[in-house]
């Protein structure tokens, strides 16, 4: 008798685009290649079903095992304090309804807050971080019988009825196993004009705000090149996708991976074009020669200042003019760039914001994002640092949105100073996004499109 495994995305942002639910793409595809015949592994993704058909489906395929990925937990975005959460746990709740099945919770959201989220929304299990080998063992445990409690990055309820979270993992998969939704494909082609892969994850970086090692952990695992291009292929052949964003935390973290993986792009014809989140360091000319090559269009760096006494602050390994010199390369070669900036946060002075204005002079043909303050989020440094200024207490959640604004900040401010370099700055609430949902929705463009914004 088979048994079926409903593996659901709870994500329903869709700003700037709908993102393909990639997390449980990834869980699917390991598990069926892991688990027996008998197990039929089934996913719904709640940006394009609602409540109703998500009950239906519930229903129709009495699952014995669902699995629920929480993708953000907030925007991040100080100027709309959107809690997911509240959402999430209203989906789950209702999906509790209408089943007894086991309940899994997963994704990034889960991992920053495990013992919050499990013991708000009480399900049967919880997995932090990497989930595919943790979720394969759990099932198999519990089929055969046995305890499960000594599973990586397992959450559950001891004998006591206590909440128990095995935080750290050791072990990691050595590649991965990928299965695109096909009849997703197209929803996410045409509402957003990007498909999103990962080949690596990890991030070794002690940004003070970040909370990727949380969930990634530190240590950085690549996936084959030739697996990836495989599924750039596929992509091509198939569905005629041509555009993709590599997810990785920081892309150019391991350059001679990426050197590889440009290589292989190449070597195989396959005429793609594709972006990523990149640091302003760890990038050479011949480098990004290579990357463009390969298709590379469009970077989106996570820059977060342009002080160096900010990029301090922050806890940055570059300072501005390594952003001046990538910058510049980027226009050598066709790139698209953007600076992704942080301004308000920790630290920050109207001298540093100064220094910031004026250097963003430098930088021609760019698009500045700028949020106003950190997030504070709960395992990071900043958290400490909010801690030891009174800001917050060692006994906050931190679920609700929370932000660092260095004292004395006013964002009208520096919108007015912003305006003032000439240079396009796009705020989180500025009208000039809906350039660029002109271009997806209309005029049917592909790719991230904010190049449209740029000014010289």
């Amino acid at each position: 008798m088979h048994k079926t495994i409903l593996l659901i995305s709870l994500n329903r942002h869709h700003v700037p685009y709908p993102v393909y639910p990639l997390g449980i793409s990834y869980l699917k595809a390991y598990l069926n290649k892991h688990l027996p015949e008998k197990y039929d592994i089934e996913i719904v993704d709640c940006n394009i079903s609602d409540d109703a058909l998500l009950e239906e489906k519930i229903r129709s395929l009495s699952p014995s095992y669902i699995g629920f990925s929480m993708r953000n937990v907030d925007g991040a975005n100080s100027l709309d304090r959107t809690n997911f959460i509240n959402e999430y746990a209203r989906i789950i709740k209702s999906v509790k309804e209408h089943t007894d099945a086991v309940t899994i919770i997963g994704g990034s959201a889960f991992s920053i807050y495990p013992k919050e989220l499990f013991e708000s929304i009480s399900p049967h299990y919880g997995i932090i971080g990497e989930g595919e080998q943790s979720l394969l063992k759990l099932v198999t445990k519990l089929e055969r019988g046995e305890t499960p409690y000594d599973i990586e990055g397992l959450v559950y309820r001891d004998s006591a009825g206590q909440c128990v979270c095995n935080m750290e993992h050791t072990s990691y998969i050595p590649d991965f196993e990928l299965e695109y939704e096909e009849s997703s494909l197209d929803y996410y082609w045409t509402n957003s004009g990007v498909l999103n892969i990962q080949t690596k994850r990890g991030c070794p970086y002690n940004c003070i705000y970040c909370t990727y090692p949380l969930i990634d952990g530190r240590k950085i695992r690549t996936f084959s090149p030739v697996s990836i291009v495989d599924k750039l292929v596929e992509l091509k052949q198939k569905h005629n996708i041509d555009y993709l964003f590599f997810t990785d935390s920081v892309f150019n973290i391991k350059n001679e991976y990426n050197i590889e993986l440009a290589k292989e792009i190449i070597a195989r014809g396959l005429k793609i074009r594709w972006g990523g989140y990149f640091s302003p360091s760890n990038l050479t000319d011949s480098m990004l020669e290579l990357f463009a090559k390969s298709g590379l269009t469009h970077i989106e760096f996570g820059t977060e200042s342009l002080s160096n006494t900010q990029l301090k602050n922050y806890g940055k390994n570059f300072t501005v003019d390594d952003v001046v010199k990538v910058s510049q390369l980027c226009l050598k070669h066709n790139i698209y760039y953007a600076h992704f900036l942080i301004l308000g946060g920790y630290g920050e002075t109207w001298q540093t914001i100064e220094e910031t204005m004026a250097n963003s002079r430098k930088l021609g043909y760019t698009v500045f994002f700028p949020y106003y303050g950190m997030r504070i989020y709960k395992g990071t440094k900043l958290q400490q640092i909010a801690i030891a200024k009174g800001i917050i207490s060692k006994d906050d959640n931190l679920m609700e949105p929370t932000y660092y604004i260095e004292e004395g900040m006013d964002l009208e401010r520096i919108r007015k100073m912003a305006r003032a370099t000439g240079k396009a700055w796009i705020f989180p609430d500025d009208s000039d996004s809906h350039v660029v949902d002109e271009f997806r929705k209309k005029r049917k463009k592909k790719g991230l499109l904010w190049e449209y914004l740029r000014k010289p």
